[in-house]
């Protein structure tokens, strides 16, 4: 039901989104990126009950993706102008309070992490790697692998869709 709404929301407003992002974050490549967490948000969040106006949902899960993106932005000129707020914790401190069970465990979620994108066809789990392992926007993908901006962000929603069915979306409902 989910992945169906999500769908059809891509399909008939994502333009329309997109443009709605660059007028709030100023870029194409931002925008192309948070259009990606607004889908995921619908996803995680649609199945929940049901939406009785979908565009409107759609369009102020964006402004919310694009005030998140605003915040943490501010919050990187912050910490590279050295202005650190005083409620950040303490990096050094935080490696300590790692439980060993923990950290197999981690280590566990990675292994079939690495698995299920094994799954994917080749050219979607280059897309998908470049974008979430390696940080390229979709405009860079586009470019290095000669394919359209388009695709990038298809091949992108195909591999966290696949993702998310084999390894469930957190909600407890894993297939």
């Amino acid at each position: 039901m989910r992945r169906l709404l999500v769908d059809g929301l891509f399909r008939q407003h994502n333009s329309g989104l997109l443009r709605f992002l660059v007028r709030r974050l100023g870029c194409r490549e931002s925008a192309a990126d948070a259009a990606q967490e607004v889908y995921l948000r619908l996803l995680r969040f649609a199945g929940s009950g049901p939406i009785s106006h979908e565009t409107s949902y759609l369009y102020a899960a964006a402004a919310n993706v694009a005030a998140d993106l605003a915040r943490a932005r501010r919050a990187e000129e912050q910490r590279a102008a050295g202005d650190l707020p005083d409620c950040l914790p303490d990096p050094a401190g935080a490696a300590e309070t790692v439980r060993p069970d923990d950290a197999a465990a981690a280590r566990q979620r990675v292994r079939l992490m690495q698995a299920v994108v094994d799954e994917l066809p080749p050219r979607c789990r280059e897309v998908f790697l470049l974008n979430k392992v390696d940080g390229l926007s979709h405009g860079d993908i586009a470019n290095r692998l000669g394919i359209s901006r388009n695709m990038v962000e298809k091949h992108i929603i195909k591999a966290l869709l696949h993702c998310r069915q084999r390894l469930g979306d957190g909600t407890g409902d894993q297939p």
